[in-house]
């Protein structure tokens, strides 16, 4: 049983993002990059499933320029995955183009038996490429899933909609799941595992390996940081002076009265 996994390497969440000259990218210079938080409930949930069925194998894949993009396998491998895959590619690729690549790049590993995300990345937030990685590969996809199982005739999942509702979906393998927060609880990795993968040697793939053009349907024209939030006003006096003067400002400034 060959379990993919595709995962991506985001900024920190407490980094401090600042736009390139050209208004078209991220400054990189000092980014701390991470696992994207919801990958690391697709490859908790990938090992998991190993873990039940002997035999199984998990394939990490990402995709992204190969002097960083490397390091995220490693922290898969260090939880438990057997295998790294990495695709070199800009940084700049937009969705269409990294699930042609990730679905590329399975098809060229073969039999794949289930193929897990996370049900978007939260640096662009598109959550386009889990969906799209289906289509390419001709096979059935669930997002946002909260509880999995799978099972000999089909795999059962449950996975969050509108209202705080469940919505459950059957499959037949192989199929994508896109996995949300509370699927499960992903482990750390243990120093051994840490120490095992960094001799671990990863299968490289470029994109003209895998017969995927770099040029992209979409184009970002512009990224701005959003404004400043207004100074914060304290209303001086006692209570009625303070309510006085609240309604004051919002009939004069923030006009809702």
């Amino acid at each position: 049983m060959k379990i993919f996994v595709c995962i991506k390497q985001v900024p920190d969440t407490e980094t401090k993002i600042k736009i390139s000259s050209d208004n078209q990218s991220i400054d990189s210079t000092g980014v701390k990059w991470v696992m994207n938080p919801y990958d690391e409930y697709a490859v908790e949930e990938a090992i998991k499933l190993k873990e039940s069925k002997p035999g199984a194998q998990v394939h990490a894949i990402t995709l992204g320029p190969k002097a960083r993009a490397g390091e995220v396998l490693r922290t898969a491998l260090a939880m438990g995955a057997d295998e790294g895959i990495l695709i070199d590619a800009p940084a700049s690729l937009d969705s269409t183009a990294t699930a042609k690549a990730l679905a590329a790049a399975i098809t060229k590993e073969g039999d794949a038996s289930l193929v897990f995300t996370g049900k978007l990345a939260i640096d662009d937030n598109q959550s386009a490429v889990s969906q799209m990685i289906a289509e390419f590969l001709n096979i059935p996809h669930t997002t946002v899933v909260s509880k999995f199982t799978y099972g000999p005739e089909a795999i059962t999942v449950e996975r969050d909609i509108e209202g705080g509702a469940k919505e459950v979906v059957q499959m037949v393998a192989p199929a994508v799941v896109g996995a949300n927060k509370g699927l499960n609880m992903p482990r750390y990795a243990s120093l051994p595992g840490i120490m095992k993968a960094k001799k671990k040697v990863l299968k490289e793939y470029s994109l003209e390996a895998l017969g995927v053009s770099a040029d992209n349907k979409t184009k970002t024209l512009s990224l701005s940081l959003p404004a400043d939030k207004p100074a914060v006003k304290l209303l001086s006096g006692d209570s009625q002076q303070q309510v006085t003067a609240l309604v004051q400002l919002l009939r004069d400034e923030a006009k809702v009265l």
